[in-house]
């Protein structure tokens, strides 16, 4: 195996714990699984960055069914085929917006305050 040295200028000096970390990723790993892994990770950064990143199923439920009243979420079933197209056009799966109108039965089911 070869031997390559490479320097790097970080904005904030890493600990020992992550130096070693680092070194052991690149004893361990070919350089273009790093490489991939880093792209993946400045991609995510930048998005997260701007406030894009899109976020996993559970979050997106949780969006859709937060403060949702028993009122709304009856209406929301009684035109479950409209929004269904909406969820859609939002790019949401068919499993997650299962998984939204499993909530918004159980919400339609609670008495209103």
């Amino acid at each position: 195996m070869e031997i390559c040295e490479i320097t790097l200028r970080i904005s904030k000096k890493p600990t020992d714990a992550q130096i070693r970390k680092i070194q052991e990723h690149f004893a361990e790993m070919p350089v273009e699984e790093i490489l991939s892994g880093l792209n993946f990770a400045k991609n995510r950064w930048a998005a997260k960055d701007a406030g894009v990143l899109k976020v996993g199923r559970k979050s997106i439920i949780n969006k859709e069914i937060h403060s949702v009243t028993s009122e709304q979420a009856q209406w929301r079933l009684k035109n479950w085929k409209m929004m269904i197209a909406n969820y859609r056009k939002l790019g949401y799966s068919y499993p997650t917006i299962s998984r939204i109108k499993k909530h918004f039965v159980e919400l339609s089911k609670k008495r209103p305050r």
